[in-house]
């Protein structure tokens, strides 16, 4: 009588291939492919399916271990940087991924598995007792509440929100930016050097109404030095500055 065998049923090429690394104990970083590629094929030859399409998926991988088998056999290719090209990368890299989704399956049927554990049971409370509403006794609750008490509240809610006013910072007014252009400010400037050959730099900024009007105009008054508009004298130390005007009338 002839022995009946019965082989596992693999998911795939790569399910068997992941199977006899792990039966083998072979470090899948560095795979025998001549050992491997043995064991593939005798597992192909006991197949008995008459689906071509699964059985084509086997065929194709069992080329691919024999192509790898041929380039083992061959002077190792050596890449751009210099290095040896290991022919088993490609499909190491294919096994790698296929064991990492293949386990996260299992993962996920572990958490249906746990799911289907829990069941939910619907409120059964009659009727009554969900439009049930407990009385509100307002005696109670008022107590010996009275408008005085509420007054006294009132006061001392009042008295911590002025509690948090600065006392100092509360007295301050609105600072209001004074609009002052420089361009225009250089303008009249200018107008006032033509029509004055000569003048005091201090009669000048005296005839300013604010101290954001002395600043621009004393920052004008160092551009047109720079644009060499103007020149200044200072006879002695503390004395008063005389601009003169380069600008023909």
């Amino acid at each position: 009588m002839a022995l009946s065998v019965k082989l596992e049923v693999f998911e795939g090429p790569l399910d068997l291939l992941l199977h006899l690394i792990e039966k083998n104990k072979i470090d899948i970083y560095d795979i025998p492919i001549v050992e491997i590629t043995e064991q593939y094929l005798d597992y192909i030859r006991k197949m008995e399916t008459e689906d071509m399409n699964v059985m084509s998926e086997f065929l194709v991988m069992a080329a691919t271990l024999l192509d790898i088998k041929c380039k083992m056999l061959l002077p190792k290719e050596v890449n751009e940087e210099g290095e040896e090209e290991d022919p088993r990368a490609e499909l190491v890299q294919k096994l790698l991924e296929y064991k990492m989704y293949k386990y996260m399956s299992f993962e996920l049927k572990d958490k249906q598995i746990d799911a289907g554990k829990s069941w939910y049971k619907k409120p059964m409370l009659p009727k009554e007792v969900q439009d049930y509403t407990y009385p509100i006794d307002y005696e109670e609750l008022i107590g010996d509440m009275n408008l005085s008490k509420l007054h006294d509240i009132f006061k001392s809610v009042m008295r911590r929100q002025e509690d948090k006013i600065d006392p100092i910072r509360s007295q301050f007014g609105k600072i209001e930016k004074d609009e002052i252009n420089l361009e225009e400010k250089q303008s009249f400037i200018e107008e006032y050097v033509r029509t004055h050959k000569q003048f005091s730099f201090r009669g000048l900024l005296e005839r300013q109404g604010s101290k954001m009007e002395i600043i621009v105009t004393f920052l004008a008054i160092l551009e047109m030095m720079k644009q060499g508009i103007i020149s200044i004298v200072q006879e002695d130390a503390f004395t008063d500055i005389m601009i003169t005007s380069s600008i023909a009338a």
